[in-house]
């Protein structure tokens, strides 16, 4: 059964989720920078319930240094038949250990877009997330 929320999107159910996060290579990081937010572009893999992305020194490496809670999203959509989906997962960053960064870059298909020197591995452990999928018009469910 399927269920779906106010707007007529389709609610997607977490396994679903994080199978939909797995199939695009880009994504958004919604962290705080300087008291401000920011967005940022990320190539990423999931690796089972967590994502990991490669970044340089800058100001995404000290998000995860202090443990930031942090937000990510990504999506596909097409526009000329008006489907598609938005998958956003919460949760705190973390920088990945030298050990484990080292393992993970020969089982993990990850490789940043951005030349950078000294990339180091981010993990966001997934705390919360959610999907919505719009459907055709025809699946809509019709509210009164």
């Amino acid at each position: 059964m399927h269920q779906f929320d106010r707007s007529r999107l389709e609610i997607i159910g977490p396994a679903d989720c994080l199978r939909l996060l797995a199939s695009v290579p880009l994504g958004r990081l919604v962290y705080t920078d300087a008291g401000l937010p920011a967005v940022r572009l990320v190539n990423f893999v999931v690796d089972e319930d967590t994502i990991v992305f490669s970044t340089g020194q800058g100001d995404k490496f000290r998000a995860a240094e202090r443990g930031d809670v942090v937000a990510f999203e990504a999506d596909e959509v097409d526009g000329e038949r008006h489907i598609g989906w938005t998958v956003t997962a919460i949760g705190h960053l973390s920088v990945v250990t030298d050990d484990e960064a080292a393992a993970l870059r020969r089982t993990l298909a990850l490789h940043s877009w951005m030349p950078m020197e000294e990339p180091q591995l981010v993990r966001l452990g997934i705390e919360s997330l959610h999907g919505r999928r719009l459907v055709p018009w025809g699946r809509r469910p019709r509210f009164r």
